[in-house]
């Protein structure tokens, strides 16, 4: 059962207002008297107050469905996710809601709590880095909670992925092995798995005595995005022999557009990406990367979620996942 959850009339009494007033400012502020308003949304924010969406039958009962937070649904690589928690959720005849937040931690925020109210179970999210609003959101609803694509650092509950860090040391490394000195690293939105693989790039260009460079746009990674990166490091660092893409996106580009100048990859300019994609693995010639268990994550993030749902007593704090090194034709 679940424990009491917060009515309208709870806070209708700490508003000193009437139960029908607070419900009609949740549905229509505008035509709540201003002062009145503002009182009432002090007090929503005081308490953490979620309005429900699910039927009233559902309150004390499971809901059967989780909900599923992603920074972007054109990004392939939370697609592979997305198919994972899918295939786990079926088994376990769950419903899932699924958000996008565009990389944006206020929007996060925004789509934690909406999430929140349709009573969900459980919630998956793509981000180990959360506003103090959200977390407080989520300690409030008091459900499981798992966090994907990363295992650095703590996490709120549970959390499955890989390690970031040491798949961006692995990699460099690699790049190093084959004689490549002037390796660029290119990051795309500089969120916290970006930086991860960037500190690893540089903890191992540092034990070579090179110094890390890296090309950061802050932008949504694409092919496009790619090509224009590599034109730019050109001019910036005309020497370079290697780049590190953080996502085969960028990868991708730079090669293509390696090809439209006609430079030799990888004899001229050697080219990684991340994440290993199949069409970077079907390209001529195929690009190097990290190939990460997208599909694995999810699946088994759903499967500990829906266990611990089952199981309040249930204890998995983290789950470390193998990356592969995809060696390719472009290094």
């Amino acid at each position: 059962m679940r424990s009491h959850r917060i009515s309208l009339q709870d806070i209708a009494t700490l508003a000193g207002v009437t139960k029908m007033t607070v419900s009609r400012y949740l549905r229509t502020p505008e035509k709540v008297a201003a002062a009145t308003g503002e009182k009432i949304a002090q007090i929503i924010e005081e308490i953490n107050y979620v309005p429900n969406r699910a039927p009233e039958m559902l309150l004390s009962a499971k809901s059967y469905t989780i909900g599923v937070l992603i920074p972007s649904f054109k990004n392939q690589i939370f697609a592979d996710l997305l198919a994972g928690i899918e295939a786990a959720t079926k088994e376990g005849r769950y419903q899932t809601l699924i958000a996008n937040y565009n990389y944006n931690a206020q929007s996060e925020e925004e789509q934690i709590i909406n999430l929140l109210s349709w009573n969900i179970d459980g919630i998956i999210l793509s981000e180990k880095a959360h506003t103090l609003r959200a977390v407080k959101y989520l300690r409030a609803a008091k459900i499981p909670v798992v966090e994907v694509m990363d295992t650095e650092g703590g996490c709120l509950d549970m959390e499955v992925g890989f390690n970031n860090f040491n798949a961006g040391y692995d990699m460099t490394k690699t790049l190093l092995e084959q004689g490549r000195r002037q390796i660029i690293y290119f990051g795309s939105q500089h969120d916290r798995r970006d930086e991860h693989r960037f500190r690893g790039y540089s903890q191992a260009m540092s034990e070579r005595g090179l110094p890390p460079q890296r090309v950061n746009p802050k932008a949504i990674s694409s092919q496009q995005l790619g090509a224009r990166m590599l034109e730019s490091a050109l001019q910036d660092f005309p020497s370079l022999d290697a780049i590190f893409c953080t996502n085969d996106d960028l990868s991708l580009g730079a090669l293509l557009w390696c090809q439209r100048h006609g430079i030799a990859v990888p004899q001229q300019i050697a080219i990684a990406g991340f994440h290993g994609l199949d069409i970077s693995r079907e390209m001529y010639p195929s690009v190097a990367s990290v190939i990460t268990p997208r599909y694995a994550i999810g699946y088994t993030a759903a499967e500990l979620l829906l266990k611990k749902i089952g199981d309040t007593g249930f204890v998995a704090s983290s789950v470390d996942l193998s990356y592969q090194i995809f060696m390719g034709e472009t290094i």
